[in-house]
């Protein structure tokens, strides 16, 4: 989003960014408020094995393309003989 796709009516004065960012990265609750009256409550949480990425690295790797790619470039710079430090 850039400054042009700001409307003057949006006021961010008071706002923080990031407020709720450990939150969603536990899991946030949805109430989806339907036409005929009834609320749907849906629970969201972030997939096993899922990365979030911050705002000023998505900003060099948009995609899962461009991550994978690079990390496969970092991992290429590892030692072969190394033991494994993630437990399987």
């Amino acid at each position: 989003m850039t400054d042009k796709d700001m409307l003057p009516e949006y006021d961010f004065t008071d706002s923080v960014r990031g407020k709720h960012y450990q939150a969603y990265r536990r899991g946030h609750t949805v109430n989806i408020h339907q036409a005929d009256g009834t609320t749907v409550v849906q629970q969201f949480t972030v997939e096993n094995g899922a990365v979030i990425l911050d705002p000023d690295v998505r900003e060099y790797f948009p995609d899962a393309e461009a991550v994978n790619q690079a990390l496969r470039t970092l991992i290429s710079l590892f030692p072969k003989n190394r033991e494994s430090t993630t437990p399987r």
